[in-house]
């Protein structure tokens, strides 16, 4: 009889160690019947995210340690350790490391999917990357609607 629950200890599951991120599945749309996927990410120092959208499934990060700079819907956030931020289908978003440090935050993708782009990124090359035509399909495909870079913060402002 197969095990109906999973368990997956700390630098355990799936990985993918980026150049800005090294992100682990804790639990994979596979694991929640494609309800959810839960996800560590450690953000390195250089990590920023461009603005964003998806508009069939919702986004949930806690964060854990660090901070982290969060443009959602045109506000920004500072968000720290023990803060919870929800971001529902078509609000769009962005995010950056605050004061170029470490941070680490879970987080859920509901429904499942993320998880599997990531997987097929990590099969990709650098010809694949550059690819536009790819890159928009497999950004279609998981509903990522690239809206540009990472809105100006107000502390950049001079």
């Amino acid at each position: 009889m197969s095990k109906r629950y999973v368990t997956v200890g700390p630098g355990a599951g799936p990985n993918y160690d980026w150049e800005n991120d090294h992100t682990f599945v804790k639990v994979s749309g596979q694991d929640s019947d494609g309800a959810y996927t839960l996800m560590e990410d450690n953000l390195k120092a250089s990590f920023a995210l461009g603005l964003h959208r998806h508009d069939s499934h919702a986004e949930t990060f806690y964060f854990l340690e660090g901070a982290v700079d969060f443009y959602v819907d045109g506000d920004w956030h500072r968000c720290t350790a023990g803060t919870t931020m929800h971001v529902p289908p078509g609000v769009p978003h962005a995010c950056r490391v605050a004061e170029s440090e470490l941070a680490r935050m879970l987080m859920i993708f509901q429904p499942s999917g993320f998880d599997g782009f990531l997987a097929e990124l990590a099969t990709m090359s650098e010809a694949d990357f550059a690819d536009e035509a790819k890159m928009a399909e497999l950004n279609a495909r998981y509903d990522i609607i690239p809206m540009g870079p990472v809105p100006a913060h107000p502390d950049d402002q001079t």
